[in-house]
């Protein structure tokens, strides 16, 4: 399966992390592909775009001033197939890419990729946090259906879907 390309510019206003690629995404060559994700429809709503875009569009983020990666490249079923050798490798790909780019913000699309990169130095919940990563500051993102982007489906009711909203809403 083929390596999904991260999504990349200079200085982004947010550079998005998430684990690794669902196999679904890699099949297509497009970031948060899984049917019914709602990372492309909670960027308009928390108006992060200007117009509606879906994973077709992702190519386009860095000309909006957005950025995508994920902590592992490789695809998988789930994030728990993910070795402690790929962990440590993305952390230090992330901290070269992170150097590199200079996002403003550095927003972790979840709790656990969050917790793969700062380890025992995590706070917990969502929102900004005090670890620094050059000059970024960071916050978790929590959208539903977060699990899938580890290719794990996690239905979650609309009062999820309207705090995930409010996550979104504070990274602008």
């Amino acid at each position: 399966m083929k390596r999904l390309p991260d999504r990349l510019g200079p200085r982004p206003r947010i550079l998005f992390v998430g684990i690794n690629p669902s196999l679904r995404s890699a099949e297509v060559g497009h970031h948060f592909a899984s049917p019914g994700n709602p990372f492309w429809r909670l960027l308009h709503a928390a108006r992060l775009i200007p117009t509606p875009l879906t994973y077709r569009d992702d190519a386009r983020l860095p000309s909006l001033g957005l950025a995508l990666t994920n902590i592992v490249p490789r695809p998988t079923r789930a994030a728990a197939e993910l070795t402690r050798g790929e962990y440590a490798a993305g952390r230090a790909r992330l901290a070269r890419s992170i150097a590199r780019i200079r996002p403003r913000t550095v927003a972790f699309v979840g709790v656990t990729v969050y917790r793969a990169f700062f380890g025992a130095a995590a706070t917990p919940g969502p929102g900004a946090k005090r670890q620094r990563i050059g000059t970024a500051r960071r916050a978790i993102v929590r959208i539903d259906l977060i699990g899938q982007v580890a290719g794990v489906a996690e239905q979650v009711g609309p009062e999820a879907q309207t705090a995930q909203r409010g996550n979104f809403d504070r990274l602008r």
